[in-house]
């Protein structure tokens, strides 16, 4: 028997402080935040009506693989314990049980750290019409897909519930953060890009991009918070069928966004109804991505 899906949740003694895209959070206390991945799924930044089976679980163990494996280059946000301490009732328990973290209080930064190891998605559109990307110079002559010379690093604004983000130059972002914390910031994204790119080309996944969300704690040390390296917040590709000038397949959301794009939808919420073979792939593609990385 398949396992519930969970699209909002309202736990029992517990103040709900946020409910995002895909995430709910609650206060614990002063220090202390659980955080719960439910099985929503947002496209073009609105979020879709239909949960995706086991969506939540597969980010939340994909997010704590990489929180373990990135220890070595700056600290994140999980504590440790059980979130099963906090939840009062059994039925919760259990049916949060592999979605659900406690993570330290923390005050996030302003901006997403996005990086690009590939030519993709809205980096393709922006090449196309000014051959660069996010104001960055690139090589004439790319295709869509092609691996960039480097990864490069295009940090954009957290945007509002139902807006968009936006993109903007790093000495924008140096304005936001400090010239000395925005370089930080920059550094350890695309340390955590090389790093996690070297790892999932291993196991047959080229991480197109990918974005990341940082905090600061009482002392002022960078950490990392959020998701990390998920199928919701990079584009993976199987690395067996990867060729540059056409659009590879994908283990991530984007195989929702080429359904969208079919449809005579104007990307405002509220968000189409998604036909049941397209949540079945869709489940079975974060499924795999999790496998492959994970072993």
């Amino acid at each position: 028997m398949p396992a519930p899906t969970v699209f909002r949740t309202q736990l029992t003694g517990l103040t709900r402080l946020h409910e995002g895209k895909v995430r709910d959070v609650y206060a614990i206390d002063a220090a202390t935040l659980l955080i719960v991945t439910t099985d929503r799924l947002s496209a073009f930044d609105v979020v879709l009506p239909d949960p995706i089976p086991d969506k939540g679980r597969v980010l939340n163990s994909i997010s704590n693989f990489w929180f373990a494996r990135t220890r070595h280059l700056l600290p994140n946000h999980l504590t440790g314990a059980d979130p099963a301490q906090v939840l009062r009732e059994p039925g919760e328990r259990a049916l949060l049980e592999g979605r659900a973290v406690l993570v330290r209080r923390l005050e996030a930064l302003p901006i997403e750290a996005v990086v690009r190891g590939y030519l993709a998605g809205s980096g393709w559109k922006d090449y196309q019409r000014t051959g660069a990307l996010c104001g960055i110079g690139l090589p004439a002559g790319l295709k869509l897909a092609d691996r960039l010379p480097e990864p490069i690093f295009t940090p954009a604004t957290k945007a509002a519930p139902g807006l968009h983000d936006e993109n903007i130059s790093f000495e924008r972002m140096a304005q936001l953060l400090g010239a000395e914390r925005a370089a930080q910031v920059r550094d350890q994204a695309l340390a955590l890009y090389r790093f996690a790119a070297a790892h999932a080309r291993e196991r047959g996944i080229i991480i197109a991009d990918t974005k990341f969300e940082f905090g600061v704690d009482a002392a002022g040390t960078l950490t990392l918070i959020d998701e990390v390296l998920t199928t919701d917040s990079s584009r993976f590709w199987p690395a067996d069928t990867y060729r540059p000038g056409t659009s590879p397949p994908s283990f991530d959301k984007q195989y929702v966004r080429d359904y969208l794009e079919t449809l005579d939808w104007d990307k405002r919420a509220p968000g189409p109804a998604l036909p049941p073979q397209v949540i079945a792939r869709t489940s079975e593609k974060y499924r795999e991505a999790l496998a492959r990385l994970t072993g």
